[in-house]
């Protein structure tokens, strides 16, 4: 089945009171999973973040609530949505970009926050490892990378959905050098030297 990020799927997904939740829980939740990764980011900075990259931002649904706690900060969105990027491209600075384009794309420097939520699990593998090494170059600070695997309860979008083992993903972050803080986050390399011992989660 072909699946196409399009008016319907957003409206669905992100718009319908009835299955919205299932994606992003609503503004409520989304406002708690960006506080999370701002404050995440910022402890291990020691300073306000500046810029934000999101891959796979979708309609760029992050940027709002991002700006709302950092109104002078930079965001910079990314998806593989004609749609989305037609719509949203020019008011919330989306562009059009698939996964697997990281391989050689590098819109921007290093950035404080790289966002990939909800992403990863819904693409295949060997799209997944052409634009993996972008995460850990384009993040100077904290990423944020939502992925659930086969032993997760997924409620929502399943379509696509590619139900892989927790270690499959442990693996590659590491690989790149990403280090495991929890709840989704993860330290860039650069940040490595700094983190105390009960900081990381093994």
């Amino acid at each position: 089945m072909s699946k196409h990020y399009d008016q319907a799927y957003f409206d669905q997904w992100y718009r319908d009171p009835a299955t919205r939740g299932a994606a992003i829980g609503g503004p409520a939740r989304l406002a708690r999973k960006v506080a999370l990764a701002v404050a995440t980011a910022e402890y291990h900075l020691e300073r306000p973040i500046r810029s934000v990259l999101d891959i796979g931002c979708g309609e760029g649904a992050w940027r709002a609530p991002l700006l709302k706690l950092r109104p002078k900060l930079d965001y910079l969105g990314f998806d593989s949505s004609e749609y989305a990027v037609g719509r949203f491209g020019a008011r919330r600075n989306l562009h059009l970009a698939r996964f697997g384009d990281f391989e050689y794309l590098r819109p921007c420097g290093p950035v404080d926050l790289l966002v990939c939520s909800d992403v990863l699990h819904y693409l295949p593998t060997r799209e997944l490892d052409r634009g993996l090494p972008a995460l850990a170059d384009l993040c100077a600070g904290v990423a944020f990378l939502e992925t659930f695997t086969r032993s997760d309860g997924i409620d929502g979008d399943t379509v696509g959905f590619q139900a892989r083992p927790e270690k499959f993903y442990r693996e590659r972050f590491a690989r790149i050098g990403l280090h495991p803080l929890g709840s989704h986050l993860w330290l860039g390399p650069a940040m490595r030297a700094g983190l105390a011992a009960l900081e990381a989660v093994d």
